[in-house]
């Protein structure tokens, strides 16, 4: 098992990796010490398989369990405002924990929850996404999206442990696994070059889930972002590179009102759309971004670029909660494994951009 630490202004807390760790998951949340009763938030989806476990796991210590819609079109106030309804009819009071067992969906849903209920509730994360294991179960971002715009109503809120068995994963569609590896392919453009060229060489391996290859991309991804978000919590700073390739897929969610595409294929478009510009801007060698666009594209079919004009994207990216004062703000890559955070886009090379990847997206 690896154990990762995790700096907080909330408290500090531990990341743990490794397979057979859902069987330990009682006794690990019995080690937090926590006091009072105990509380499973997961989707039908995610209870259709593991729930029966579940409740043979932590056995008489959950005092009731709370299933919510986990599409990210249910990623809403409305849902947020259901959960803590049915928490009060359950009798939670502010000694409650919540343990989140889902995908992103479910821990951005769970987390903002527990950061508002009673003004703050304890919080554990048992990510059971690939998406989850590597980003968004780690670092304290919780929220939720509005039609304007994706996670614009949030906090951070550490949770008091984060619990990663990557042999769940063997439920996951294959869908949802590819679209974790696209997360994965970020964190090696941003700062892993080891990391990318391992992905190079071994994605068939990855792709067919081979417990090695998974261990390690799992665990690298892991370790840097935490590190990451263990020096810039609340994204002052460093942990801007983390956004590489967000501000193109959130206008790209927000315009398909999040029913086209899982977060990582977003992220995966991007990405493409952020070489793009890098390039034009003179910014990033034609060579890196096909070795980026390739390697995306050995991963698996991505669903078709939106049939929306480069006026509106650019409208949904200015809603994005990275803009300042009206400024678009990019994280560009310089190299495989370094990118550069602020970059303001020349509007005519972002519509450039944006009509190539239409262009390049229609004919998949």
């Amino acid at each position: 098992m690896k154990t990762i630490g995790v700096q907080a202004a909330g408290g500090s807390y531990k990341v743990e990796c490794g397979r057979g760790l859902l069987m330990q998951a009682a006794r690990a949340v019995d080690g937090l010490r926590h006091q009072g009763p105990l509380f499973l938030v997961s989707s039908p989806r995610v209870w259709k398989y593991w729930g029966a476990r579940l409740e043979k796991i932590f056995r008489s210590r959950v005092h009731s369990t709370i299933l919510l819609d986990d599409r990210e079109a249910a990623k809403n106030l409305a849902t947020v405002e259901r959960t803590c309804r049915e928490l009060v009819r359950a009798g939670a009071d502010r000694r409650a924990l919540l343990v989140a067992v889902g995908g992103g969906v479910v821990g951005d849903v769970a987390g903002f929850v527990a950061a508002s209920y009673a003004r703050g509730i304890g919080l554990v994360h048992i990510p059971t996404t690939l998406v989850a294991q590597v980003d968004s179960a780690i670092g304290g971002k919780t929220g939720v999206n509005l039609p304007e715009g994706k996670n614009l109503v949030g906090a951070f809120y550490p949770p008091k442990l984060v619990l990663m068995d990557p042999s769940v994963l063997h439920t996951l569609p294959s869908r949802e696994f590819r679209s974790g590896i696209y997360e994965i392919i970020k964190y090696g453009v941003i700062g892993d070059a080891p990391l990318f060229r391992f992905l190079e060489q071994n994605m068939e391996k990855l792709l067919g889930r081979n417990a090695a290859a998974l261990d390690f991309v799992i665990e690298r991804s892991a370790n840097q972002k935490a590190r990451v978000v263990s020096r810039d919590e609340q994204e002052s700073g460093i942990r801007e590179i983390l956004n590489f390739g967000h501000t193109f897929a959130h206008a790209l969610e927000s315009v398909t009102r999040y029913r086209t595409y899982l977060h990582g294929e977003a992220v995966a478009w991007g990405m493409i759309a952020a070489a793009h510009l890098a390039v034009e801007g003179e910014i990033f060698s034609a060579p890196d971004a096909g070795r980026l666009t390739n390697l995306i594209a050995r991963v698996g079919p991505l669903p078709a670029w939106p049939n929306s004009t480069p006026a509106r994207l650019i409208a949904a990216m200015q809603a994005d909660k990275k803009t300042r004062a009206g400024r678009l703000r990019f994280v560009l890559p310089e190299s495989i494994g370094k990118v550069r955070c602020g970059v303001d886009a020349v509007p005519r090379l972002l519509v450039k951009t944006l009509r190539a990847c239409a262009s390049t997206g229609n004919e998949k």
